[in-house]
C-alpha cells in the first residue's frame, strides 16, 4: 500500500514530512530512541523550526494576507441580502455566478432587476477561450466552459473571463450592449456580496494571528500588514483587541486617503529622573489594502478616496479580479500602496510572511521574487494549505528554485483559520 506523504515544513536545511503518522526529517523517519515520535512531538519540532526562522530580532515585519486567509468552510451561505457570511474561494464565487445568472435576470440590492446573459452565453459572445487538459495530457484550446453535468470545468478561470469581458465591451453588438453591461454589473455585484462578511471570532482567527505577529520584531516598529482582500476582517479583528490601525487614511471626521499616514508612529513621553524617554504604543499596525476595500468610495466632487461604513458604500473602490490588475495598480490610490509595499520589501533586516497567497497574481509575485533576489537581508516564510501544489504556477516554481539556491526562504503548511497562529506563537519546548 502506498503511503501518502505531505511536506509540512521546508527550509534550506530541513524538510519535515508526515506520511500518515510516519514523521520524517530529510526523508528519514524521526524516532525518540527506538520509538516513533507522536504527532504532538512532531508539531513541536515544526514550531521550533518556525520559531528559529521568524525570531531573529528583525527590524521590519511585513505580512501579506491573500484571499485564502478569509476562507473557512468554503460554503457560500448568504444572509437576507444575499451577502456571504464567511469567506469562499474564487472558484466558489464562479459557481455562484453561474447559478445567479442562469435564469437571465439578476436582482441588485434595492430590488432593481437586470436582464442579463447567462455565463455560458456571455462567454460565447466575448469569444472567451481557455486551455484544458485533454485525455492525452496535451492542453486543448476550448470555448466550452461547462462539463456535461452543467458545472464549470476545473480549467475555467473567472479572472480571465472578466478580462475578456472588459476588453470586449467596445466591440459588443449595439443590440446586446445593455444586456452585456448588465451582465458585467451583476458579476461584479456577486463578487462584492461574496466578500461582504463581517468578522466573527468563532469562524475567523485573525485576532489571534494579529496578536502573534505583533510580538515579532522590535517594539518601536509597526507591523506592516499588506492584503489583497476587500473584506474588513483585519481591521475588525484589530478593533476587537483594541489595536490601532494606520490604513492610509487621515484621522478626520471624513477620513481621506493620505499615504503619508503610514510613516507616523504613536509615542508618548515617559518621565524619568534623569531623562525623557519615549514609549511606543503596542499593537499598532500599518494596513495596506492594495486591491481596495469595501469601505472605500471615490468622492464625485473632487476625486478623493474616502473611507466610510461599508453598508453605506454604493460603488466601492476595488481592483476586481482580472488580468489587467497590473495596469489598474498604477492608478490612485493603488500606486501609492504598491510603492509602499515595494519599499517595505527593500528594507534591511526584514521578515516577510505570506498567508493565503498562492502566487498566481503576477503583478504582486514578480515584485516579491525581485525583492527576495535583491534584498540579501530579507527572510521569507510562505504559508499555505499545501506547500507542494499538484500543479504549481510559474511563480511558485521559481520560489522552489530559489529555496534550492539557498535564498532565505521557508515553506510552512498552515492556514490563517486553522493552525498558523499556533505555529507562529509560543516558543516550543526545545527538549
Amino acid at each position: 500500500m502506498t503511503i501518502l506523504e505531505s511536506d509540512i515544513f521546508k527550509s534550506n536545511q530541513n524538510v519535515y514530512s508526515d506520511g500518515e503518522g510516519v514523521f520524517k526529517k530529510n526523508g528519514v523517519e524521526i524516532k525518540n530512541q527506538d520509538d516513533r515520535i507522536n504527532k504532538s512531538e512532531f508539531e513541536n519540532l515544526i514550531k521550533l523550526e518556525v520559531y528559529n526562522f521568524v525570531n531573529q530580532s528583525f527590524d521590519n515585519v511585513v505580512v501579506l494576507v491573500g484571499a485564502g486567509a478569509s476562507v473557512t468552510n468554503n460554503e457560500f451561505q448568504p444572509d437576507e441580502n444575499g451577502r456571504a457570511t464567511s469567506g469562499v474561494t474564487v472558484a466558489k464565487i464562479a459557481d455562484d455566478i453561474l447559478t445567479e445568472l442562469k435564469d437571465g435576470r439578476y436582482t441588485l440590492i434595492g430590488d432593481k432587476s437586470l436582464e442579463v446573459f447567462d455565463l455560458e452565453k456571455v462567454s460565447e459572445i466575448s469569444h472567451y477561450r481557455f486551455y484544458e487538459e485533454s485525455g492525452a495530457g496535451v492542453p486543448n484550446l476550448t470555448s466550452k466552459i461547462l462539463q456535461n453535468d452543467g458545472t464549470l470545468k476545473s480549467s475555467f478561470n473567472l479572472e480571465d473571463l472578466l478580462s475578456n469581458l472588459f476588453s470586449y465591451k467596445k466591440f459588443v453588438d449595439p443590440h446586446d450592449e445593455v444586456k452585456f453591461n448588465n451582465t458585467i454589473t451583476a458579476i461584479l455585484d456577486i463578487i462584492k456580496k461574496a466578500t461582504f462578511y463581517d468578522y466573527n471570532p468563532s469562524l475567523f482567527k485573525h485576532r489571534g494571528f494579529l496578536n502573534v505577529v505583533s510580538k515579532i520584531g522590535k517594539s518601536e516598529n509597526k507591523i506592516n500588514i499588506v492584503t489583497t482582500n476587500y473584506d474588513t476582517l483585519l481591521e475588525d479583528a484589530a478593533e476587537s483587541m483594541n489595536a490601532t490601525v494606520f490604513d492610509g487614511f487621515s484621522f478626520s471626521q471624513t477620513p481621506q486617503f493620505d499615504s503619508t499616514m503610514f510613516d507616523w508612529k504613536l509615542v508618548k513621553n515617559v518621565s524619568n529622573i534623569k531623562s525623557q524617554e519615549l514609549e511606543y504604543k503596542q499593537k499598532v499596525f500599518n494596513l495596506l489594502k492594495i486591491h481596495g476595500s469595501l469601505t472605500w468610495e471615490r468622492s464625485e466632487e473632487n476625486d478623493i478616496v474616502i473611507r466610510k461604513n461599508k453598508s453605506t458604500i454604493r460603488k466601492p473602490v476595488m481592483v476586481f479580479p482580472s488580468s489587467d490588475k497590473y495596469a489598474q495598480s498604477y492608478e490612485k490610490p493603488y500606486f501609492d500602496l504598491f510603492t509602499k509595499f515595494q519599499e517595505l520589501l527593500k528594507r534591511p533586516n526584514t521578515i516577510f510572511i505570506t498567508t493565503g497567497f498562492s502566487f498566481s497574481d503576477n503583478h504582486i509575485s514578480r515584485m516579491i521574487l525581485s525583492a527576495i533576489k535583491t534584498n540579501e537581508s530579507l527572510s521569507t516564510l510562505i504559508t499555505d494549505f499545501s506547500i507542494t501544489p499538484h500543479k504549481p504556477n510559474d511563480n511558485w516554481k521559481e520560489l522552489t528554485a530559489l529555496l534550492k539556491d539557498h535564498y532565505q526562504i521557508a515553506f510552512l503548511k498552515a492556514t490563517m483559520n486553522n493552525n498558523l497562529s499556533d505555529y507562529l506563537g509560543a516558543k516550543p519546548d526545545e527538549n
